[in-house]
C-alpha cells in the first residue's frame, strides 16, 4: 500500500478546510448501518452463501468512518484510488501495519466482489466481523476526539 503523501502528490487526495458537517453525517451512516448489521447477524446464520453481503458490510461500516475522519482531518479523496488512498490514512491516525492490512485486505475482498464476481466464505466473513469488532473501539474515539 502507498503511503499517503503518495496520493496527495498525485492529487487523489486533497487539502480542504475540515468539514466536520460532511464527517457526522458519515458517523451517522456507519451507525445506522452498524445497527442495521448487528439486527440482521442476531437473526441469520452467517454462512457461504451470505458471507459476501457480510464482508460488504463490514467494509461500508468502517470506511465511513475512515472516510469521516479523513474529513474531519481537512482531507478529501475522490476518483480512482479514492478508497486505497483513504485506507492508507490509517497510517497517519496511527493504525498498526496489521491493522492497515487487514482493513486493505477487506477493500481487497470488497473490490472482488463488486467488480470480479469474487466468491468469499463463511470463515472470512466472520474474520471481517471480528476485525471491525476490534478497531471500532479506536476509530470511535478518534473521531470523539477530533470532533471537540
Amino acid at each position: 500500500m502507498k503511503d499517503f503523501n503518495e496520493y496527495i502528490s498525485k492529487e487523489i487526495v486533497r487539502k480542504r478546510s475540515p468539514n466536520k458537517e460532511r464527517a457526522d453525517s458519515l458517523i451517522e451512516d456507519s451507525d445506522k448501518r452498524r445497527f442495521f448489521f448487528n439486527q440482521i447477524i442476531e437473526k441469520i446464520e452467517i454462512n457461504d452463501s451470505n458471507a459476501n453481503y457480510i464482508i460488504e458490510q463490514v467494509y461500508d461500516i468502517l470506511i465511513e468512518l475512515i472516510r469521516a475522519k479523513t474529513f474531519l482531518d481537512g482531507y478529501e479523496a475522490s476518483g480512482n484510488y479514492a478508497h486505497e488512498a483513504e485506507v492508507s490514512y490509517l497510517k497517519e491516525i496511527n493504525f498498526s501495519e496489521l491493522e492497515r492490512n487487514t482493513m486493505d485486505n477487506i477493500r481487497k475482498f470488497r473490490n472482488g466482489i463488486k467488480y470480479y464476481g469474487r466468491r468469499y466464505a463463511k470463515n472470512e466473513a466472520e474474520e471481517s466481523i471480528k476485525f471491525m469488532n476490534s478497531i471500532l473501539p479506536k476509530l470511535k474515539k478518534l473521531l470523539k476526539d477530533g470532533a471537540a
